[in-house]
């Protein structure tokens, strides 16, 4: 299986103008083994169910994820809820609620006016009425059977489901909650480090072998995390601009700064993981092809830290040039070809839509492919009375 493995990077970096021969050097027979690469359900299985609902989860863990991860905001009775954003018109029937119509209003959050309908309005009794709806219809059409099947969780609830999960299937599954816009948060008195450690506390899970790995896109968010709390911490990376608290305190650090050597020798002071874009790892050259990979993979692991590379989707528009299969932007590519690559780079963990194919990529090393088998899972909608 490795020597299948060891000829993607030569396959993706020489398709690309301007790549060279440097990557297919790199990946060797003697390249240890990467069956223990972390695959996490990208807010649930975000290719097959509406982001962040407890059948995206479940199915994410039938499917071979090792991790689930919900995006933390909060109610306006400060309770932790999971949504991608704060603004839930895309992700809830919100905006179908004539009771919820004088709620639409603009707020500048990190910056950026944004219009709609924004969880801090709300209570947790009232968000407890909408129902989760696909973000993205145009291009996972066949998600949207699924709108109005479910309720938004709170992180408690995300936390059961885990434990829940890790019972039914004789793992732990890990839980991979991520701050969203902390700082806007603590200034309108709604901050998230303070509930989300004292959730962790009230669970038992406060220790450095936790299940629960706090993410965040703002060190000042996971340096309060750390003051309190021992569980793994992981520094997400942006590709362009810098983290908005950094921007709020007058920091000209940038993402590529804290990507350099010097930036990582930091960041290794107060996390354990990095998670950049897959980008970071492996560019995209102008035609779209995949160009040289970069040594932040081989930089992270020399200070000291973990990387795992976002985000994983298996339509032809996110993948490179070379991986594409057809004209449609919204069919499925050679997804594989890319995990594959990015495996023999040594990243220590997926960030994916799709952890049924993740995890296939991942049953595949150290063993003759036709050892290996895709998963098979319940692929029903939830039962009467488990939203």
């Amino acid at each position: 299986m490795r020597k299948i493995a060891a000829t993607t990077l030569a396959i993706l970096a020489g398709t690309g103008a301007g790549a060279g021969t440097a990557p297919a050097a790199a990946a060797t027979e003697s390249a240890p083994d990467r069956s223990q690469v972390v695959v996490i359900g990208h807010r649930g299985a975000a290719g097959h169910r509406p982001e962040h609902t407890q059948g995206g989860y479940e199915l994410a863990v039938a499917m071979g994820a090792d991790w689930i991860e919900p995006d933390l905001v909060p109610t306006k009775d400060h309770k932790l809820v999971v949504r991608h954003e704060n603004e839930i018109s895309g992700t809830t029937d919100v905006s179908l609620r004539p009771e919820f119509a004088a709620r639409k209003t603009t707020k500048v959050v990190d910056g950026r006016n944004v219009t709609g309908w924004f969880t801090e309005d709300f209570t947790l009794a009232e968000l407890k009425t909408l129902r989760a709806v696909e973000r993205l219809p145009a291009i996972r059409q066949r998600n949207t059977v699924y709108n109005d099947y479910y309720q938004v969780l709170t992180f408690q609830e995300v936390l059961d489901l885990a434990k829940r999960l890790s019972r039914q299937y004789g793992k732990q599954v890990g839980v991979f909650p991520e701050t969203k816009h902390p700082t806007y948060f603590r200034s309108i008195g709604l901050p998230l480090e303070e509930p989300l450690i004292e959730t962790v506390k009230r669970n038992g899970l406060n220790r450095p072998n936790s299940p629960v790995v706090v993410q965040s896109f703002e060190p000042s968010s996971l340096k309060r995390v750390a003051k309190e709390l021992r569980v793994p911490l992981w520094q997400a990376l942006g590709t362009t601009g810098q983290p908005y608290d950094l921007t709020a305190a007058g920091d000209p650090t940038t993402y590529a700064d804290m990507m350099k050597p010097e930036g990582l020798a930091k960041i290794a002071q107060y996390a354990q993981w990095i998670g950049p874009d897959k980008s970071s790892a492996i560019p995209l050259n102008p035609d779209g092809g995949s160009g040289t990979p970069t040594t932040l993979v081989s930089d992270a692991h020399k200070a000291g830290l973990k990387i795992g590379v976002y985000t994983f989707r298996s339509e032809n528009q996110y993948l490179p040039l070379q991986l594409r299969r057809g004209q449609t932007p919204t069919d499925h590519g050679d997804a594989l070809a890319e995990y594959r690559a990015h495996i023999d780079l040594g990243v220590d963990a997926f960030v994916t839509d799709y952890p049924d194919t993740a995890a296939l990529a991942k049953a595949e090393q150290g063993k003759p492919r036709e050892q290996v088998q895709p998963k098979q899972f319940d692929n029903g909608l939830p039962e009467e009375g488990q939203e």
